[in-house]
């Protein structure tokens, strides 16, 4: 058994006080929780904006304290063993288990921004002769700096923003980066940015008894005890109070979960509280798996899978694709991404004419400046209140396709009966070609969706291993590298033209869609090279590097007989008989006219025409068509019993075919027979 920590966002309405017993509402209760989270964000700063230099980060990288000792893993120990305590502001009355928080949660800024510094020192070390474009060799080389200086784990957006930030120092300063014209590049990660902003929050986990105590009061809630401050700047130790919050959990905390320390937040003026939990979960081996799902990165389609059976050295499938299409999603998420780059540049432009019109020269000109300024002034806060109202939105949109893009594929899997998903390697995969909008735009969530895979996947004891993305979609998953590659095409009519969309192999006749033909490649590549599989001490993660080729053959599943082929086996007749002909085809009369069909004219109504059926399509619908929404709920939320508007249209709904995220168009999670029984059909894969 593991063990896999989870957070669930819970809601603090009401407290009351210990001492008097006053229930206090949730404006009081946000009102105080704010003044403690404003405290601890002065004293974090402080700490930070006083260790924002080379030296400071040298003496927390060394590892070592002042007395010699190895700095230990919490935050708020190993800043008071470097000397670097907290100072209390003027004036205000804090704990010292409230300094601890402040002081953690500074010494993860700090510690943040020595893997920043890795990052960027192994970028400027293998600096590219064009920085806007890397090579094959650029990208090889730059990965194998990340993964000596940091172990790895850095994904490529996130080496295309620091290269993009460098350049951009380098620019205004007129440097030269390490390695070119014999010079040697001394920029730090704390000249390139200044010291970070704290967040508004207060990290409970640093504390100990003597601040918070949490239990659980029941199967669906908890009781969290913490003292807050009883105004904006407590002065004494009488200015805090202990408070008593009753957190009602969510249902995907399960009963037998053990509850840690929170991190509570003030948002939109509720509450938040961030509520830790760790449950034991099955241990999900690394090798000894015989059925399996490959997914495939799509540009609209977000994942398209297919499923894999290793046997007798071989990887069989039947072809059937499961396909997560997101392409009304993705369509949205591009015109809020327009949206927000022309609300990021009106407010530039507002920033420029505020700039101009300074409070000094709105004294002098007190009859035209004045209200020249304060309309300039309005404007510049109303674009920068509606960017920030749409970069949320555009956050909250894709940590909800993650989430449901990530439980539709661990459903697949239950399922199917595999043991393990393979994924395309995200440090390996590099968008090309001319789609580069939309491959960024999907790539948003990529990074998010395989967290919260690797996340769901845990708790139902299934593996998750990244795979080399490398000539997934150049060659044929049939019949192998040997010959010539795929060809791309826009659509299976049309084999003549390049596209994107269709696979055509000019050697075996496999025609299919290219995602497909690439996820049968990921499953091939994943189960005939699992025993590569390297599993990340730290993190946990699991990779193969190792590519191992191999053809995957279509097999076909083993299909339960019909009643009535049950009914003709038992009875040994003949499914299919030949229908009784006619004895007697001689004609004793003519045949009998049919009703002509009488359209309804002002002189004939309808009442009065026949009513034979029309085989004409009607100019205008007379009942609306019932719409099949096939979707996938969203992680944690329990499935929708079929409406009433289902059942008034005649339209009842399986279990597989209910409402979910927005209009996703998704494969729905169907039990099919047991795959790989041994009763299937395969057609040989031909070598390579």
């Amino acid at each position: 058994m593991g063990e896999v920590v989870s957070t669930a966002s819970c809601r603090a309405f009401r407290a009351v006080l210990e001492a008097s017993g006053e229930m206090l509402g949730e404006r009081t209760l946000a009102e105080r929780v704010s003044w403690l989270a404003a405290v601890i964000r002065q004293v974090a700063a402080g700490v930070v904006a006083g260790r924002w230099n080379r030296a400071d980060l040298d003496r927390l990288d060394a590892g070592v304290g002042l007395d010699g000792r190895a700095l230990p893993a919490k935050g708020w120990m190993a800043v008071r063993r470097l000397g670097w305590g907290a100072a209390t502001p003027e004036g205000v009355y804090i704990s010292d288990r409230v300094r601890r928080c402040a002081e953690e949660e500074a010494a993860r800024a700090l510690r943040l921004a020595l893997h920043r510094r890795a990052v960027l020192a192994a970028i400027t070390a293998t600096w590219p002769a064009d920085p806007g474009r890397r090579t094959d060799a650029d990208w090889s080389a730059v990965r194998a700096a990340l993964n000596t200086a940091v172990g790895g784990g850095v994904s490529t957006a996130l080496i295309r923003n620091r290269t993009r930030q460098f350049r951009t120092y380098l620019d205004e300063h007129g440097l030269s980066p390490a390695g070119q014209n014999g010079q040697a590049s001394v920029v730090d990660v704390v000249e390139v940015e200044g010291p970070p902003v704290m967040a508004a929050q207060v990290l409970l986990a640093a504390a100990d008894r003597q601040l918070i105590t949490l239990e659980r009061a029941s199967g669906t809630g908890a009781r969290l005890r913490v003292q807050l401050p009883l105004c904006a700047r407590p002065a004494t130790r009488r200015d805090w109070a202990w408070h008593i919050l009753p957190v009602p959990l969510p249902p995907q905390v399960p009963a037998d979960a053990s509850l840690r320390s929170p991190t509570l937040r003030v948002v939109d003026g509720q509450v938040r509280v961030d509520l830790p939990f760790t449950m034991a979960v099955p241990y999900a081996p690394a090798t000894g798996h015989t059925v399996a799902i490959g997914f495939d990165w799509g540009i609209n389609t977000l994942l398209v899978g297919t499923v894999g059976r290793l046997h007798d050295g071989r990887v069989e499938g039947d072809g059937r694709p499961l396909i997560y299409d997101t392409t009304t999603i993705s369509a949205k998420l591009h015109r809020l991404r327009g949206h927000r780059e022309a609300l990021a540049a009106k407010r530039d432009h507002y920033a420029t004419l505020q700039a101009g019109l300074t409070p000094s020269d709105a004294a002098r000109h007190p009859a035209r400046d004045a209200a020249r300024y304060r309309e300039v002034a309005a404007l510049h806060e109303r674009a920068d209140r509606e960017h920030a109202r749409v970069c949320a939105r555009i956050r909250h949109l894709n940590n909800a396709l993650s989430w449901s893009a990530a439980r539709w594929a661990v459903d697949q899997a239950t399922a199917l009966g595999a043991s393990v998903i393979y994924l395309e390697d995200l440090a390996t995969l590099e968008a090309r070609g001319h789609r580069r909008g939309n491959a960024a735009l999907s790539g948003q969530v990529r990074g998010r969706v395989v967290h919260a895979i690797r996340h769901l996947a845990a708790k139902t004891g299934l593996a998750v291993v990244t795979v080399p993305a490398r000539g997934t979609s150049k060659y044929c998953p049939r019949c192998g590298t040997g010959t010539s590659p795929l060809h791309h095409t826009p659509a299976p009519d049309r084999l003549t033209q390049r596209g994107w969309k269709w696979a055509h192999c000019p050697h075996c006749g496999l025609s299919c869609d290219r995602d497909q033909a690439a996820a049968e490649r990921i499953v091939s590549r994943g189960l005939l090279a699992q025993h590569h599989t390297h599993t990340d001490r730290a993190t946990g993660t699991r990779t193969i590097r190792t590519i191992v080729e191999g053809n995957l053959a279509r097999a076909r599943r083993p299909r339960k007989p019909t009643r009535a082929a049950r009914r003709a086996r038992h009875t040994r007749t003949d499914l299919h008989p030949r229908p009784q002909t006619r004895q007697d085809r001689t004609k004793t009369g003519p045949t009998p006219k049919r009703p002509t069909r009488q359209r309804p004219t002002p002189e004939r109504p309808a009442e009065l025409s026949t009513t034979k059926t029309v085989s004409q399509v009607p100019d205008r619908r007379l009942v609306p068509a019932p719409t099949l929404a096939v979707g996938q709920r969203p992680a944690g939320q329990a499935p929708q019993a079929n409406g009433p508007t289902a059942v008034r249209t005649g339209l009842v709904r399986d279990s597989h075919q209910r409402t979910g995220f927005h209009h996703v168009k998704a494969t729905p999670v169907l039990a099919l027979a047991e795959y790989g029984s041994g009763r299937h059909q395969a057609t040989p894969a031909r070598n390579a």
